[in-house]
């Protein structure tokens, strides 16, 4: 006879587990002909007494745990009242409970569990982490407005309707959409209107919704379909994902000027990094800019523009987003995976009109990717301000990083071109030829996390069509600040040197 608690609202007292029907297996055996079991006069009372000693024992009730009251706990298991209280008085006889008035029914602090082994076991060992990260693709962690955050997420649980705590809007709240329409078109030159923007989760989400999971060999589970066109250099990650989705990416071949967009051919579909080509830096040129929208009118096809760090840039040189060149042929994505930090899973896509529909039902009726209390967190940080000062805090915080990495390098490794600092929160390092991968293992050796410049290549990519160059990926951002002078001069130490040293 299984006795589970169930402790239903009405009553008072913490819920607790205890199954009377196995208790006497635990102690190993059900008691001779007779004696008391759950089944048999007084089967009640040894049995919970046996669960409990049990409970103690395993340690899955800690010295000190409160225990409910008799009348909660009698309720719940359906035994009489004068069960549980029979019972906690032979427990508090042995010393495995402690009752005293005002403070109910305890485990004793002295009842320790009994352990399985009486060797003691070496803790294995932890995974040590670098001394100095300098990965990039993540903002320095010590920086989030957690105070100015907070504040806003206070102000939006407790002006939110009711209505947020239900099933929630495919697209978005609206209240965060209607403030990214404002801010998009303000900052980044975006024309669109709330009606035509999903939020989503990041990056990689809005990738999966567009192009699904589908294994076959077309990529036609999802709203677009491949072949798709990527930059020759760019995260294996998304590449990745869309091999699983079934989707072929063709890449194109990069220069000063950004993607060699006159090399789309049969593609449906192009994916850029336009403000800051991702690794190597630099803004798509502006003729360039023109015709892949031009190439797009004409295929019919669609540009998809990863706006990953648009707002970080240090130039006088304003670059907006392609999409104010043509709302109805490219999607303009962004999250605030860079500015603010990756644990808060909140993106955006800003869709042509045609395919909001179709990411609406691949998203399907039920928001269950982006925290809806999180997305009026994000719209109050937006409407009252607090953004933009971050951002521009920040902008100031990693061009000082920019400008030490730069006065660092030209100190210690002149020889060393850095590439890629107009923008962004990572430097490009060209090294000498033939030194890559020798770099990165001494960087490694020496506790410093970075990335070779050939981890980002597509792998389709030739060396006629794409020049090989050795290099490294520095992300300045990712270091706490008073860690990042350390960061620099571990860097520096780990440089191959130049010719004649």
């Amino acid at each position: 006879m299984a006795k589970l608690w169930v402790n239903s609202a009405e009553r008072i007292g913490a819920d607790l587990h205890l199954d009377l029907s196995s208790s006497s297996e635990l102690s190993g055996s059900a008691g001779p002909p007779g004696s008391s079991g759950p089944g048999r006069p007084g089967g009640h009372r040894a049995a919970l007494i046996r669960a409990l000693r049990e409970a103690v024992r395993s340690g899955r009730l800690a010295p000190g745990t409160r225990l409910p009251p008799y009348r909660s706990l009698a309720a719940d298991l359906g035994v009489a009242r004068n069960t549980v209280a029979d019972a906690y008085a032979e427990l508090v006889a042995e010393g495995w409970l402690t009752a005293r008035q005002g403070s109910g029914t305890r485990v004793a602090e002295r009842a320790q569990p009994l352990r399985a082994e009486r060797v003691p076991r070496k803790a294995p060992p932890r995974a040590r982490g670098p001394r100095h990260d300098l990965r990039q693709g993540t903002p320095d962690a010590s920086a989030f407005p957690r105070a100015a955050w907070l504040a806003s997420y206070r102000r939006a649980l407790q002006q939110a309707p009711n209505e947020v705590f239900g099933p929630g809007d495919p697209a978005g709240r609206v209240e965060l959409r209607e403030a990214l329409t404002e801010y998009l078109a303000r900052a980044r030159g975006v024309r669109t209107e709330p009606g035509r923007i999903v939020i989503c989760s990041g990056f990689a989400h809005a990738l999966r919704l567009l192009f699904g999971q589908d294994r076959g060999g077309g990529g036609g589970g999802g709203v677009l379909r491949g072949p798709l066109a990527v930059e020759a250099y760019g995260l294996g990650f998304h590449r990745e994902l869309l091999a699983a989705a079934g989707v072929r990416t063709v890449p194109l071949p990069l220069d000063e000027d950004g993607a060699r967009v006159d090399r789309l051919v049969r593609e449906r579909a192009v994916l850029l990094t336009p403000a800051h080509q991702f690794p190597t830096g630099g803004p798509l040129h502006p003729e360039r800019r023109a015709a892949v929208i031009d190439w797009a009118r004409a295929r019919g096809g669609v540009v998809l523009e990863d706006d990953y760090d648009g707002e970080f840039r240090y130039d006088r040189k304003p670059v907006g987003a392609v999409q104010g060149l043509d709302p109805e042929r490219v999607i303009f994505i962004g999250s605030v995976s860079k500015s603010l930090s990756p644990a808060v899973r909140l993106g955006w896509m800003v869709l042509p009109e045609r395919y909001v529909d179709d990411v609406l039902a691949a998203k399907g009726e039920r928001e269950a990717w982006a925290s809806t209390l999180d997305q009026l967190s994000l719209a109050d940080f937006m409407a009252r301000g607090a953004y933009d000062r971050h951002v521009r805090r920040m902008r100031q915080r990693y061009r000082s990083r920019r400008d030490r990495l730069v006065a660092a390098l030209a100190t210690h490794a002149p020889h060393v071109e850095v590439t890629g600092v107009a923008a962004g929160l990572h430097a490009v390092l060209r090294l000498p030829p033939g030194t890559e991968r020798s770099t990165v293992k001494a960087a490694t050796w020496q506790g410093i996390a970075l990335d070779g410049l050939a981890e980002f290549r597509h792998p389709d990519a030739t060396e006629t069509a794409m020049p090989i160059r050795d290099g490294i990926v520095v992300g300045y951002a990712t270091p706490s600040e008073h860690a990042y002078g350390a960061a620099l001069e571990a860097l520096c130490g780990v440089l191959p040197p130049g010719e004649g040293h």
